[in-house]
């Protein structure tokens, strides 16, 4: 078939992107073959492609390709995620966009809000992984909130509520006032930020003596209910017992006494605010301490913050600091630098918030979930994420799981009164009364009389049971999908989800499995720019991932990404990579293009160098095959590509094609067309999962194939055992070429000037294939010449070329005596350190050989170079 003169991504992508889901490739049944199981990370249904998921999405496209490649039954399962707090975020803009606050409309209103936006704007994200060639099975789509999932995660904290593992609890917790929930501490952002520490006159009870404390959050004096002294600190001893006035709101509170104030921190006394710090709550917990909360969900002060009520906390400080100065109740003010906890969601600070939330007991779920990771039943690549793991799974924290939000799975509890604990939990309305009345002993209790809670679930209580509930696992646990499928095979993911996601997958997938939910953790990096920052919209750093595969190709863009991509380090970001990867594609298409030129005919006979090359080829194949297959094993897919690139571009283009080539206008041999054809074939095989587009079309391009023989279900060469003398043969061989070539680019020779060589060598392996890929005309084995001459050493072998006779023969003398100058005073240098006793008892053994070497390499070749030195004088 005739191929075009240049490759053209744009159209070819689209071409068989679509050829692959009518032909329905990438849709996956129970069958006899082995199951190959990936379920996605599943993205935002708010968000868009970007450079995390592209490098993420890329790696699985991989891993599943190569997967259906290798005779597995491949199903990479895609899907959403329902991002609680991003997409209602979203709703409440869009809402008062249109004059409706949240507030004045019902749950179900909302809701309604909420899914028409998400059906208008939701999964744009998985459209884009089309155009990167994601191989998903698309019938297999789901969605965090679909019913079946919903349905899964509503039985699950049903379960676990009647085990004894879910509770309600009084706890402090993080207030993201933007979001309006509370978040995990885990998604807890701590920032340096520059502020001041404000010194506060607290006037004794009764007398013009004060007590200096010092805050940087002056805005919470109004729910000051004590002031803390360390019990050995001397200075405060005449103070014990008595009250001092909170400046400003006047009131009396009590001095206490406790060890946890550290003396040599501010004043040594601290004001507790058990409403508004972790660390004063305990406090307050210990010393029964009452508490005042003076800020409502907006982080706005309350009536308690008297004439401060209704402004923002940070315009407050400002403000208050102005009224202690007038009243004379401001000692001084320093600047200062503190961590300040931030939402990893919306960037807000956050206000520590006491409240009534639904709690899940993690230590007696993790410990299982340490265990298999430990003992390498999940095996983490790169292997050094188990430390991580360990230390957070051995000081786990039971997880909070209720949010402050609409958009989610609602939480299954009833309430039926007033009492802290009258509630009951349970899928419907119905069942919830018969227990209410049966938990009551009030048998006159109507479906009136019952209100679900309105908080929903933490979005990672859903995505936690994602490996299972895509093949409804918990609501049949023994359908033929999950019985298949599960547990599944690898997931590709990032570290900074290793406790959001990974750890509560494995938990639950032991809880409701009795089995590890995968089998292979592969820990991507982080995608930075140049200068080591994390690519963000907000930084303007991170560039468009479709803009790239526009002007690069998707094929480039897969290649230019993971060229600096190894497991679980950062990549740094740089477009140099995707014209890297664009130009792979060219070279393969012309490499295609230059194959298609010849003309075989069946009457030539292949000749020696042909057959040498071939045999090499074959070789070297199979050995890259292998090693190939050992880096997919250890996950090390950006390695795998560097095999693969070299194997391609420098094994095949620049070696094999040049060796076999005809002279020009001539034909070729039918045999060694064939063969190369079928060499480029098995190629193509290989570059498929990192290259798809390009490799179909090539595949295709080549010979009439029917459905059945698409590339992009064709099976891959298994490793086999390979030649590695006949290898390192033709790897000296390449010296030798190569030597020669050298010389004649040094000397300005022209490769079509044939040359005759005198070795000390009786015999070449591939002496066909190195006279005609060299241009020699005469090799002269065992033989030296008087004529001066351009030498060159591999191994013990030496090879001479005499000089061209329009060489200057004064400049060649000159350039030898620098050579030789220069390599005197290089084993001059080696002989130094080898003459160090202190080198000689400290260097490992390894690092003395290869002095020894480099000591003995430069002696042969100094040898050589007097030689050439006398010949030219």
């Amino acid at each position: 078939m005739q191929i075009s003169e240049k490759y053209t991504p744009q159209e070819t992508e689209q071409k068989w992107y679509q050829y692959w889901l009518d032909n329905n490739y990438f849709h996956s049944e129970p069958n006899e073959k082995p199951p190959y199981t990936i379920v996605i990370p599943p993205p935002n249904v708010t968000g868009i492609l970007h450079m995390g998921h592209m490098l993420n999405n890329t790696i699985q496209d991989i891993l599943v390709r190569r997967a259906r490649m290798q005779g597995f039954n491949a199903c990479w399962v895609p899907g959403t995620d329902h991002a609680s707090i991003a997409t209602e975020a979203k709703v409440v803009a869009k809402l008062k966009e249109e004059g409706i606050n949240k507030s004045d409309i019902t749950r179900e209103e909302f809701l309604k809000h909420a899914w028409d936006w998400t059906d208008k704007y939701g999964g744009t994200i998985l459209e884009q992984l089309k155009k990167l060639g994601c191989s998903c099975d698309w019938e297999r789509t789901r969605f965090t909130m679909e019913p079946k999932l919903s349905q899964q995660v509503v039985k699950s904290f049903i379960d676990l509520y009647n085990k004894g593992l879910i509770y309600r609890g009084y706890r402090m917790l993080n207030w993201d006032p933007e979001a309006k929930t509370n978040i995990s501490d885990e998604e807890v952002i701590f920032k340096e930020q520059n502020g001041k520490l404000y010194y506060l006159k607290y006037k004794i009870e009764g007398t013009e003596e004060f007590l200096s404390v010092a805050t940087t959050r002056p805005e919470t004096i109004f729910g000051d209910t004590a002031v803390c002294i360390n019990p050995e600190d001397k200075r405060y001893m005449h103070l014990r017992g008595k009250n001092v006035i909170v400046p400003i709101v006047n009131r009396a509170i009590p001095i206490i006494e406790d060890d946890y104030v550290d003396i040599e921190f501010g004043t040594g006394a601290l004001k507790i605010t058990p409403a508004h710090d972790t660390n004063d709550y305990e406090i307050g917990k210990r010393h029964g301490l009452p508490m005042i909360d003076s800020l409502d969900d907006d982080a706005n002060l309350n009536d308690h913050g008297l004439h401060y009520a209704g402004k923002n906390r940070f315009i407050v400080r400002k403000e208050i600091v102005k009224e202690l100065e007038q009243n004379d109740l401001l000692l001084k003010a320093e600047d200062y630098v503190n961590k300040v906890g931030t939402s990893e969601r919306t960037g807000a600070v956050i206000e520590p918030k006491v409240s009534v939330q639904w709690f899940l007991k993690m230590s007696e779920i993790a410990k299982p979930a340490l265990d298999v990771v430990m003992n390498d039943e999940v095996k983490f690549h790169p292997e050094k994420f188990k430390n991580t793991y360990k230390h957070w799974m051995e000081n786990i924290r039971d997880w909070n799981i209720s949010r402050q939000l609409w958009w989610g799975q609602q939480i299954p509890a009833y309430f039926y009164g007033e009492g802290q604990d009258d509630f009951v939990v349970t899928g419907t309305i119905e069942e919830a009364l018969t227990l209410a009345k049966e938990k009551s002993n009030n048998q006159q209790l109507t479906t009136d009389d019952l209100k679900q809670d309105e908080d929903a679930l933490d979005t990672w209580f859903s995505s936690w049971l994602w490996p299972m509930s895509v093949f409804d696992g918990l609501n049949d646990p023994e359908n033929k999908d999950i019985n298949y499928y599960y547990p599944t095979s690898d997931l590709v993911t990032g570290p900074d989800i290793i406790f959001f996601w990974v750890a509560r997958m494995i938990m639950a997938g032991i809880e409701y499995r009795k089995e590890v939910p995968f089998k292979n953790v592969y820990f991507t990096g982080i995608v930075r720019d140049k200068q080591r920052r994390k690519m963000s919209k907000s930084l303007g750093n991170s560039p468009d991932p479709i803009e790239l595969i526009e002007k690069y190709g998707a094929d480039g863009v897969r290649v230019g990404i993971l060229l600096s991509s190894a497991a679980g380090n950062d990549l740094l970001f740089d477009e140099e990579l995707m014209l890297q990867g664009r130009n792979f594609a060219t070279k393969i298409w012309n490499s295609n293009k230059l194959i298609q030129g010849w003309k075989k005919d069946d009457s030539i006979k292949s000749n020696e160098a042909d057959q040498q090359a071939i045999a090499w080829f074959g070789n070297q194949m199979d050995k890259t095959i292998a090693e190939i297959a050992d880096q997919f094993e250890k996950f090390r897919i950006s390695d795998a590509l560097h095999l693969l690139y070299k194997l391609i571009w420098d094994d095949f283009c620049s070696w094999y094609l040049e060796a076999i080539k005809p002279n020009f206008g001539e034909p070729i041999s039918a045999e060694v067309h064939d063969k190369t054809i079928h060499y480029f074939e098995e190629l193509m095989k290989l570059l498929h999962p990192f290259m798809p587009f390009l490799s179909e079309e090539l595949w295709q391009n080549i010979s009439e194939r029917t459905v059945e023989s698409a590339l992009v279900i064709s099976q891959q060469k298994q490793p086999q055992s390979f030649d590695k003398e006949l290898i390192k043969k033709f790897d000296v061989s390449k010296e030798i070429i190569s030597g020669i070539r050298n010389y004649r680019q040094s000397k300005g020779i022209s490769p079509r000037e044939s040359v005759e060589i005198f070795t000390n060598t009786t015999a070449f392996d591939n002496e066909d294939l190195v006279k005609k890929l060299a241009n020699i005309s005469q090799i002269n084995f065992s033989e030296k010449t008087d004529k001066p001459t351009f030498s060159f050493l591999i191994g013990g072998m030496e090879v001479s070329i005499p000089l061209s006779e329009n060489l200057d023969l004064g400049e060649e003398k000159t350039k030898t005596e620098e050579e030789i100058k220069y390599l005197k005073g290089f084993m001059m240098s080696v002989d130094k350190k080898l003459s160090n006793e202190k080198f000689m008892a400290g260097a490992p053994q390894q690092v003395v050989d290869n002095e020894l070497k480099k000591k003995k390499d430069a002696q042969d070749k100094l040898v050589i170079l007097e030689e050439k030195l006398k010949n030219l004088s």
